[in-house]
């Protein structure tokens, strides 16, 4: 299982494109727990906001960044932040959709997160029950075609993230 900075590598040795299905509530990253106070206080949160420079690391080489979230409303506080920086990515390049299973269900898709990377490898993603990051499997080949499905089914499915934000922010 890869962790850390491990896995952060991941990120700089694709070459075209990293696909994210999320699936948690709340995601306790320690790297985030400052940000994610001062949004809920409703404080500035910085230039980075509003383009996120680690997706723009990426897709000013271009790279393809995209996610689904898979989440259930209400959301959460922490919900609240991350689709709150959403437009950030999006600036940046990412491509982001919402499936909010409150308002429909999309069989055959996982209760993980997975990272799928340039359709390849694919990194089943490890946490704790409060949501902190555990590692990332890589799971076997023979599994590829089954993550990809489960990409696709998500794609299809998933609502633009700004129309879904628009009726529900």
């Amino acid at each position: 299982m890869l962790s850390g900075e491990e896995f952060g590598l991941l990120f700089q040795s694709f070459e075209r494109a990293a696909f994210r299905l999320e699936t948690l509530a709340v995601y306790d990253i320690e790297d985030e727990r400052e940000e994610v106070e001062r949004f809920l206080a409703g404080r500035d949160m910085g230039p980075g906001w509003d383009d996120n420079p680690w997706v723009r690391s990426m897709t000013d080489k271009g790279k393809e960044v995209s996610r689904v979230h898979v989440l259930r409303s209400p959301l959460t506080d922490y919900l609240r932040y991350e689709l709150a920086a959403y437009p950030g990515n999006i600036s940046a390049g990412e491509s982001i959709g919402i499936i909010d299973l409150v308002e429909q269900t999309v069989p055959g898709l996982p209760d993980h997160d997975f990272w799928l990377f340039d359709d390849r490898t694919v990194y089943r993603m490890h946490y704790t029950p409060e949501g902190a990051f555990i590692g990332a499997e890589l799971l076997p080949d023979h599994r590829l075609a089954e993550y990809q499905g489960h990409r696709d089914r998500a794609l299809t499915a998933a609502v633009p993230f700004a129309d879904y934000w628009e009726r529900h922010h």
